[in-house]
C-alpha cells in the first residue's frame, strides 16, 4: 500500500458518507493511484479504511460505475476495476467559469505553490529509501512517455508522488485534495505541446534535486514549475 492509497482512503468524515466515499474515489482514480485496467481494493478493505458501511461503499461503486469510471466483475478473479477508458472531463465555457471562480483562482494557486514547493524541499531533505526512490523515478518516467490524453492524469500522480515520499500522509492529503481542485481548472484550457515539453523538463529538475537531497534546489524547481502553470491559467480564465 502506497503512501497515496494512505492519504486517499483515509476515513470519511460524519455527515456525507456517500458523497465522501464517491470524492475519495474519484481522487484515487483521477490522480492515477489506481490507473485503468487495475483493481480498486476489495470491498471489505476499502470499507474498513474508508470506516463506511458495505452498503454505502457498494451505492458509491454503483454511481461511479453509472459514470463510467469503474466496472464490476465477478469470477475468481472478480473485483471492481478502472475502465480502460474513463470519461473525458466535461467540457465548460472559460468564461463561465472565470465568473464562477472570482478570487478563487489566485487562492488555488497559492495554495498549491505553498504545498508543493513545501512537499519538494520535505522530499529532499529525507533520506528516501530504495523504494521510494524507484517509485519516483517511475512516475517521472511515466509522465515523460505519457500520451497526449494521459497526460494530465500522470503529471497529477507524479506530483502527488513528491508529496508521498515527504514522509507526510496530511501533506499527500492536502496535494491531492488542491490537485483535484486545481485539475478541473486545468481541463477548461488546452494542452499545450510547447507547454508539455518544457513541464517534463521542469519535472526531469525537480525529481534530480530530490533524489541528490538538494533541498533548496528542489523548493525553487517547483517553484519555477508551479509558476508556468499559473501563468498560463491567468492567460486562459481571467
Amino acid at each position: 500500500m502506497s503512501g497515496a492509497d494512505e492519504a486517499l482512503f483515509r476515513p470519511v468524515r460524519t455527515g456525507n458518507p456517500f458523497e465522501e466515499t464517491v470524492e475519495r474515489l474519484l481522487q484515487a482514480i483521477k490522480l492515477g493511484v489506481v490507473a485503468p485496467g487495475d483493481r480498486l481494493p476489495s470491498e471489505r478493505d476499502l470499507a474498513a479504511r474508508l470506516n463506511v458501511s458495505r452498503v454505502t461503499l457498494r451505492e458509491a461503486i454503483r454511481a461511479l460505475t453509472e459514470a463510467g469510471y469503474v466496472e464490476s466483475r465477478r469470477g475468481r478473479y472478480g473485483g471492481t476495476f478502472v475502465n480502460d477508458r474513463l470519461p473525458k472531463p466535461r467540457a465548460r465555457p472559460k468564461r463561465k467559469i472565470a465568473l464562477e471562480l472570482g478570487d478563487g483562482l489566485e487562492d488555488a494557486l497559492v495554495l498549491r505553490s505553498a504545498l508543493e514547493c513545501g512537499a519538494a524541499q520535505a522530499a529532499a531533505a529525507r533520506a528516501l529509501s530504495p523504494a521510494e526512490r524507484e517509485h519516483l523515478s517511475r512516475c517521472l518516467a511515466d509522465t515523460g512517455a505519457a500520451k497526449l490524453g494521459d497526460y494530465r492524469r500522470m503529471d497529477s500522480r507524479l506530483h502527488l508522488a513528491i508529496a508521498e515520499v515527504s514522509g507526510s500522509p496530511s501533506l499527500t492529503s492536502a496535494v491531492a485534495d488542491a490537485r483535484m481542485r486545481l485539475n478541473e481548472l486545468l481541463d477548461a484550457i488546452p494542452l499545450l505541446e510547447r507547454n508539455i515539453v518544457h513541464s517534463d523538463q521542469q519535472h526531469q529538475l525537480i525529481v534530480e534535486a530530490i533524489l541528490a537531497g538538494d533541498p533548496e534546489t528542489a523548493r525553487l524547481a517547483m517553484y519555477e514549475h508551479l509558476a508556468g502553470t499559473a501563468a498560463l491559467l491567468r492567460a486562459f480564465l481571467t
